[in-house]
């Protein structure tokens, strides 16, 4: 490791010394699209220098000594839609204008997958990325619901309440959670009844980078990483703020969440806070019993940004209670409900626009103290109490850009105390640690960009009263994206991972109802072993936007639960070992939007996951079937209404104790109304779903077998948005 970062480190110097540019100025304006009139506060961004600048009073923004050369430059207003805009800069003046747009089919920029902000089309990764706008549309019961039916993305359930993600048919520990870039400290990974304490109605936008993430986030982000991202980035004057309302049929949802912030030239704070109520959900054969939620968060914090420099400190506090839904045709039901609570603090701070090697650097400090506790309803009574206590710590130095070359290195690591006690207490006491050091490279040649890097981390156990364990490894990864011609690019990249086992993988053992197993953790696991290829063909510009994305992985030592075909008597639960084989997963996911005239797009995407213990050919559990999806949008002035079909195969390649599960069709519609001025904007947006109230089934739910998808229903949600 010390090679490979002398040798990076020097080779950015020896690039720094041989390359000279002239400087030239960028100004311009950034205004409301629907209004026409200039927004104050607006970051605006030349993106691949990360240089930052705020508008002015007037709308106004200006860059001095920018390098000559070709940018793209990208205008954030917390909770609106990306701008960017390409520019080449030379000596002398150059103005570029933006307009925000609050509706219709835009651009979208990603800090995720690289670490630093880029366009989600020159992105190595494939990336998508979701509003505050666009989540406001979404189911905002949980974090899986919300995010259902994205490009590679599906739900895993246990009930709505409890809802998580699965990207590219990986699910559980593979799939890492963040909260403005660091893990959220909850339990989510570890059964399918445990929640993602993360509110989505209080967030400025999600992204989702799916494929191998590990280089930036850790050996377990073998399938990909969600990232929650809250904003506070930047300083303004004045006041901004937001305030959502949700209210839905069926299952008689109702929840809110408003955030303020007040900024002087360098000095930001803010709070805000809401919450949300859901009933039984109803399904065209009856109601699920048990599956209502509740859930309320606040956050608070302030941070001083100066030209050259900032810190930010942040509190959240969220709270969750959610019912286990259960099969009322059992004789003698167990009616159990789960309520947990997540505080964190986050703190952090840059520099950045330094006149040295290094152009910028940023420090991250968090602690996590999650609690939840399953209770019998019955006898208020809790059956077990989990704890996880977690203190993450990060650093990222950013190289000065050097001609071609630009790039990161950094340091992060985890410090986490759990602890469960009860009945489902399957694992001892243990304390985890984690440490790694990576390093991130690009060269940006004319005619295509090389993406390298590696990361060694340790990850080690010492539960009480089993024997400890501690993995090393390296990942490496490098990409390639050569632009083919104007607006298309062909990305490929190959990507060495190794993942630790989970704690749970190495030290469970009994009844765990929430994954209808009872399970037996094997302390002698080894390190998974992963390697990946992602090829993606992709096309932007004003009359088509589009990929296609073909992933293959394979997954050396893949830990699985394996069932011996026998049954616990005391529980009733099939007994299932922790064991490992080699694997395979390939797919391929499509998107197409058309613009049809001025004011239409014809929406359309696919995808396909199929995943296999390549020894015996048997199909992968909980696997995603083929998804289809057709929509229509169209905007006229501030009316917009996008009517969908969502379409899935049934799902026939089955693990050895699942069951097949039936294809369906579903409509929905979706439509808004914006009102805008200068300050002031106001969304209200109607959402139909399942209009032909199909009984469907969902192939990643753990309680399929007596749990349909969500009827027919309406939503209905207001947002007003100031600056």
């Amino acid at each position: 490791m010390r090679y490979i970062f002398s040798t990076l480190f020097g080779l950015s110097i020896f690039i720094s010394t041989i390359f000279a540019q002239s400087t030239g100025t960028l100004r311009g304006s950034v205004s409301l699209d629907s209004s026409g009139g200039t927004l104050h506060g607006v970051t605006v961004t030349i993106i691949r220098l990360n240089r930052k600048t705020v508008t002015d009073d007037n709308g106004k923004y200006e860059f001095l000594n920018v390098p000559a050369g070709k940018y793209e430059v990208h205008a954030h207003l917390d909770r609106a839609p990306d701008s960017v805009q390409n520019v080449e800069i030379s000596s002398g003046d150059t103005t570029i204008d933006f307009q925000i747009k609050l509706s219709g089919v835009r651009d979208q920029v990603t800090i995720t997958a690289s670490g630093n902000e880029e366009t989600t089309f020159n992105s190595i990764q494939s990336v998508t990325t979701l509003g505050a706008i666009e989540l406001a549309e979404k189911n905002p019961t949980s974090l899986g619901e919300a995010l259902d039916n994205q490009l590679g993305v599906a739900k895993r359930s246990g009930g709505p309440g409890s809802s998580r993600p699965v990207i590219r048919g990986f699910d559980g520990d593979r799939v890492v959670v963040l909260q403005d870039g660091m893990r959220v400290g909850g339990l989510g990974a570890q059964s399918g009844d445990h929640a993602e304490p993360i509110d989505v109605m209080s967030l400025d936008k999600i992204e989702i980078v799916k494929g191998p993430a590990t280089l930036l986030y850790g050996s377990s982000a073998t399938g990909g990483v969600i990232n929650a991202i809250t904003g506070h980035d930047a300083a303004h004057k004045g006041i901004h703020g937001y305030l959502t309302g949700v209210g839905s049929s069926n299952n008689y949802t109702g929840g809110g969440s408003g955030g303020i912030e007040f900024g002087t030239e360098k000095w930001l704070f803010w709070g805000g806070g809401g919450g949300v109520r859901a009933g039984e959900y109803q399904t065209p054969i009856g109601k699920v019993l048990n599956s209502y939620s509740r859930s309320s968060n606040g956050a608070g914090g302030f941070g001083y940004y100066a030209s050259k420099g900032f810190f930010n400190a942040n509190y959240t506090v969220d709270t969750r209670k959610y019912g286990v839904p259960y099969d009322s045709e059992e004789d003698e039901p167990e009616l159990v409900h789960l309520q947990m609570k997540r505080q964190s603090v986050h703190l952090k701070a840059g520099l950045h626009d330094l006149e040295s090697v290094f152009s910028g650097a940023q420090f991250k400090l968090q602690y996590n103290d999650y609690n939840h506790q399953e209770i019998d309803s019955a006898t208020n009574v809790v059956n077990t109490n989990f704890i996880n206590k977690s203190l993450l710590y990060s650093a990222l130095a950013e190289q000065k850009r050097t001609g071609k070359l630009t790039g990161s290195f950094g340091i992060w690591g985890m410090h986490r105390d759990y602890k469960s006690v009860g009945a489902e207490a399957l694992a001892p006491p243990t304390i985890q640690n984690a440490f790694a050091g990576y390093a991130l490279e690009t060269i940006n040649f004319s005619r295509a960009a090389l993406q390298f890097g590696g990361r060694f981390e340790h990850n080690g156990y010492t539960p009480v009263g089993k024997p400890a364990r501690a993995f090393n490894g390296f990942s490496s990864a490098v990409g390639l994206r050569v632009p083919l011609w104007e607006g298309g690019a062909f990305v490929a990249n190959y990507s060495h991972s190794y993942r630790a086992p989970a704690l749970e993988e190495l030290y469970n053992i009994g009844p765990h109802p929430g994954n209808l197993t009872f399970e037996i953790g094997n302390t002698n696991l080894r390190r998974e072993s992963n390697d990946g290829i992602d090829v993606s063909l992709r096309q932007q510009n004003n009359r088509f936007r589009g990929e296609v994305n073909y992933f293959y992985y394979h997954i050396k030592d893949f830990i699985f639960l394996a069932p011996t075909g026998e049954t616990d008597d005391e529980s009733g639960l099939v007994i299932a070992n922790y064991s490992q084989g080699t694997s395979r997963y390939t797919g391929v996911e499509a998107r197409a939007d058309i613009n049809l005239n001025k004011n239409i797009w014809l929406q359309s995407s696919l995808d396909y996951v199929n995943a296999q213990l390549t020894a015996s050919q048997t199909p992968l559990p909980r696997i995603p079937p083929l998804r289809g999806r057709l929509g229509i949008e169209g905007t006229f002035g501030n009316f917009r209404i996008a009517p969908e079909l969502i379409l899935a195969h049934a799902q026939d390649k089955i693990f050895t104790t699942e069951t097949r599960t039936a294809g369906y069709a579903t409509f929905g519609l979706n439509a808004s109304y914006t009102f805008a001025t200068q300050h002031v904007a106001q969304i209200i947006s109607f959402k139909a779903f399942n209009l032909s109230n199909k009984l469907f089934y969902n192939h990643l739910s753990f309680i399929k077998s007596f749990a349909p998808e969500i009827g027919r229903g309406v939503q209905l949600s207001y947002t007003l948005r100031f600056f």
